[in-house]
């Protein structure tokens, strides 16, 4: 199945999505939460980095690794580079990011892995983790046969856009959760910074739409089949 627009032209709203969403999380997280910090004794600027790396970092970079197949007009060996590239900086900002929460709680003495989003956070990045592995293992090095590479591959794009599309409801929990803290702890419900948080999520949602979208499109006239072949 596929949508009757080229990918080049429909990936031109994600990437503005994806530029809108990096703009909004930064002017959250250092306009109104008051910045960044690896090491500092207002601990909340540590957790200010989270939100910042998995949407930037994962989601964003994540899905232009997804749409890369498919939007790019360049030969199928390059744009399986760029594809294992981008996927794998996305995978180590999300590893960074998760690991920010974790150093957060811990210096603030709070519980981890108690929420929802926390457990469905973990269960994404290993997932994300092992659908790398097993790309850079079947598609890239040492390679599989051609029959396990025909085989997996319908497999390996369902199973990450399933992926993909778990992160992007997670990141939508974690925004509420966040949202929710803040506004019991005395945030306007309708002021300016709740209503960029809820905009941010609704950004972040509309990006993974529009990356699905993409990968359902007509691929460019150069390019070989997209995702029909690896």
């Amino acid at each position: 199945m596929a949508i009757g627009i080229k990918a080049p032209h429909l990936a031109i709203v994600p990437h503005a999505l994806a530029v809108a969403g990096a703009v909004m999380v930064l002017v959250w997280c250092i306009y109104f939460l008051g910045g960044l910090a690896w090491e500092s004794s207002n601990k909340s600027l540590i957790f200010n980095i989270h939100p910042v790396l998995m949407l930037i970092g994962f989601i964003i970079i994540g899905g232009e690794a997804i749409m890369s197949y498919k939007s790019l007009p360049l030969r199928k060996e390059v744009k399986k580079v760029i594809h294992l590239v981008l996927h794998a900086i996305a995978l180590i900002l999300g590893i960074i990011g998760i690991y920010t929460a974790f150093k957060y709680h811990n210096e603030s003495s709070i519980a981890n892995l108690y929420s929802l989003h926390s457990w469905i956070g973990i269960g994404v990045i290993v997932l994300y983790g092992i659908q790398w592995i097993y790309g850079f293992l079947v598609f890239f090095y040492p390679g599989g046969s051609t029959e396990l590479r025909r085989e997996s591959l319908p497999w390996h794009v369902l199973f990450g856009l399933l992926v993909y599309i778990l992160a992007i409801g997670n990141a939508s929990i974690g925004f509420l959760e966040k949202l929710t803290f803040l506004e019991n702890s005395g945030l306007e419900k309708y002021g300016a910074e709740a209503y960029l948080v809820n905009f941010t999520a609704l950004v972040t949602i509309l990006y993974g739409a529009f990356v699905i979208f993409t990968v359902f499109s007509e691929a460019p006239t150069e390019d070989d089949h997209g995702y029909s072949a690896i």
